[in-house]
């Protein structure tokens, strides 16, 4: 397909929470636009089979770092939103107002406009309840998380969450594509973008590949919204060397334990939690599908616990960690976790580790480390601006490598809230 600058308005490179958004935004403003998308665009099966390829495919959605902890993105439209949690957290409004970023006005639209919401009590499964009923005995502030799903779609008895919600249930950010492409963008699947075309320092198009064929495209706007791993990279090959060092991946474990009383392993994840902010990490109850579990366990030789996926109770520890590290000009992920993350974990994995005995469980254990939100590679004060503009004129970033700090949170009511902000500097109403 052939695509000229006189037909478009602005490229958008990348179709997760920042790219969907902008695009959305952008040709409601009656913008041409061209969306970019490395992956696929195959209806959502709600399957391993059809999941497992766009997750964790060596090289592309999956990275590993120097220390095997897996970094795992989602490659097709709507990105890593069509395999997320659909956990709702605010955005950290006080520490983007420091950088001069204000979405307090962008925040109250996206709440008017996504299912944001905490789930009810018929949706919330045996798992989940167990785990917040022993973190209440030992009084913790566990309570209900608000999520990004439209209840009259979500099922209980379902574990389709991770492989990708194929009943319309869980908001992801295909649904702003399709918005989008009905007002007019035009979606380009499998395409990979390698650089941005500039002239005179502006930039004014990009270069992919498509099924090995190289084709370039050009516009007076150009967005990358490849991730936090993914643009970095592209903005290298720009000129711009600062990006893609001292960021932050979200790094996750799980501890587990065994119930005999409850035949579960089959219900929404991360319904209830508690962030213990100081502390620098997130609680939640968390409960995979079969297959993941099966993976997880293998991770750590626990085999036995592979068949009893049923009786698992399982709570998550996400670390709000250190900055640092660095992207190899060949996308090789070089950070190590600090001895302050590994605090985190233990401080998190001891409070765990009692709520679950607690709960009745046994032969507790904790799963390998695994990552997933990486951002900070092209942050807000440094390598973009305020408006989320690089050095080069007419290329922005809005992703989740602008964030200038580590959050230890899901990102994606932020992104939203960013790429709302961004359209309007972009289209500013007359």
């Amino acid at each position: 397909m052939k695509v000229t600058q006189k037909e478009v308005d602005a490229i958008v490179v990348g179709s997760g929470p920042g790219g969907a958004t902008v695009a959305k935004e952008l040709t409601q403003s009656g913008k041409r636009v061209l969306i970019l998308e490395w992956g696929n665009n195959a209806p959502v099966k709600g399957t391993a089979r059809q999941a497992v390829p766009q997750l964790f495919m060596p090289g592309k959605s999956l990275l590993l770092t120097n220390e095997l902890l897996s970094i795992i993105r989602g490659i097709t439209t709507g990105g890593s939103s069509l395999y997320y949690y659909a956990t709702a957290f605010d955005p950290p409004v006080d520490m983007l107002q420091s950088y001069g970023v204000d979405i307090r006005k962008e925040i109250d639209v996206v709440r008017s406009e996504l299912p944001i919401g905490k789930l009810s009590d018929d949706l919330i499964g045996p798992m989940a309840k167990r785990i917040m009923q022993s973190a209440c005995d030992l009084n913790y502030q566990w309570h209900k998380l608000p999520k990004f799903i439209y209840q009259d779609k979500c099922r209980a008895d379902c574990d389709k969450c991770t492989w990708g919600c194929p009943y319309g249930a869980k908001w992801n950010t295909r649904m702003f594509v399709e918005e989008a492409v009905r007002n007019g963008a035009t979606l380009i699947n499998e395409a990979k973008v390698d650089r941005v075309i500039q002239n005179n320092g502006k930039a004014i198009g990009v270069q992919y590949r498509k099924k090995g064929k190289m084709s370039h495209v050009y516009a007076p706007l150009v967005i990358l919204s490849a991730g936090g791993m993914g643009t970095p990279k592209i903005l290298r090959r720009c000129g711009i060397g600062r990006a893609g060092y001292d960021f932050f991946y979200d790094p996750v474990i799980s501890v587990l334990g065994v119930v005999d009383d409850i035949q579960g392993g089959k219900e929404v994840p991360m319904v209830y939690g508690v962030h213990m902010e100081d502390e620098g990490y997130l609680l939640a109850d968390m409960t995979f599908p079969w297959a993941f579990h099966a993976l997880s366990a293998a991770q750590v030789f626990k085999f036995p616990k592979i068949f009893a996926h049923a009786k698992i109770l399982q709570i998550m520890i996400k670390i709000r960690e250190d900055l640092g590290g660095s992207l190899t000009e060949y996308g090789v992920v070089r950070k190590r976790l600090t001895q302050n993350d590994k605090k985190k974990f233990a401080s998190g994995y001891h409070r765990a580790k009692a709520i679950l005995e607690n709960a009745g469980a046994k032969d507790i254990y904790k799963s390998w480390y695994s990552a997933g939100h990486p951002g900070g590679t092209a942050k807000i004060g440094d390598v973009v601006d305020r408006n989320l503009m690089t050095e080069i004129d007419n290329l922005y970033v809005c992703d989740n490598s602008v964030i200038p700090e580590a959050l230890g949170l899901p990102p994606t009511f932020t992104l939203v809230c960013l790429a709302k902000r961004l359209a309007k500097h972009l289209v500013p109403r007359k």
